[in-house]
């Protein structure tokens, strides 16, 4: 994917955690990505291996119908399995260069850095994305950490030339201010995941994002 075509994907991005589904997670997926939702991730920590492919599959062939990426959190040995479109990585996960070497060019590689040496280098060590964040503090991802708020989330942003996607406490209220800060997109898990209309949440933060980036 060229960087336009990610900064076109990461405009919103639902990190689909079947934590926080209440039902089944293939059912919250179409009913997000009718609504709007631009890329996926599947974060699905608390799964073993086995239970994570089989909720990847279908996911896979969803979002390849849709035309939508589908990335994985933390695994790039089940995303090349699942023959997903990418990974995401975090700082304690394999490093930037051996998954570029291993995935080779066309695999989508996203990390989140926690340092401002980790978001200049991220590009040379083999990153096409970024995730910042929290940008407002968020309760569904225990390790986080603290909110860096809008100011420090501009700051880091401006690092790096590659796309970024700001995640963290973020709604329909505050999307546009994660925008203007700098993001090319929002990622989001209960914005849309615990609303009682996933389509219509997502609908809702598709509209935000769309103006705020027009804006």
């Amino acid at each position: 994917m060229t960087p336009d075509a990610i900064r076109a994907a990461l405009r919103l991005y639902l990190v689909l955690d079947p934590d926080f589904v209440d039902g089944a997670p293939v059912e919250a997926l179409r009913a997000a990505l009718a609504g709007g939702v631009t890329m996926v991730q599947l974060r699905a920590k608390g799964r073993t291996d086995r239970e994570t492919l089989a909720l990847g599959r279908p996911m896979r062939a969803i979002c390849g119908d849709a035309g939508i990426p589908l990335v994985i959190n933390d695994r790039l040995d089940l995303g090349l399995a699942l023959g997903a479109d990418g990974v995401h990585l975090g700082v304690d996960d394999l490093p930037l260069e051996d998954a570029r070497r291993l995935a080779g060019p066309g695999f989508l590689i996203g990390y989140s850095p926690e340092t401002d040496d980790g978001a200049r280098g991220a590009a040379e060590r083999g990153a096409d994305y970024l995730g910042i964040g929290p940008v407002f503090g968020t309760a569904t991802k225990a390790d986080a950490g603290a909110a860096l708020g809008l100011a420090e989330f501009g700051r880091r942003r401006a690092l790096t030339a590659l796309p970024v996607v700001a995640i963290g406490g973020i709604g329909v209220a505050n999307a546009s201010e994660a925008i203007a800060a700098g993001a090319d997109g929002v990622a989001v898990v209960s914005a849309i995941l615990r609303a009682s209309d996933p389509r219509t949440a997502a609908q809702a933060l598709a509209g935000a994002v769309a103006t705020a980036l027009r804006a």
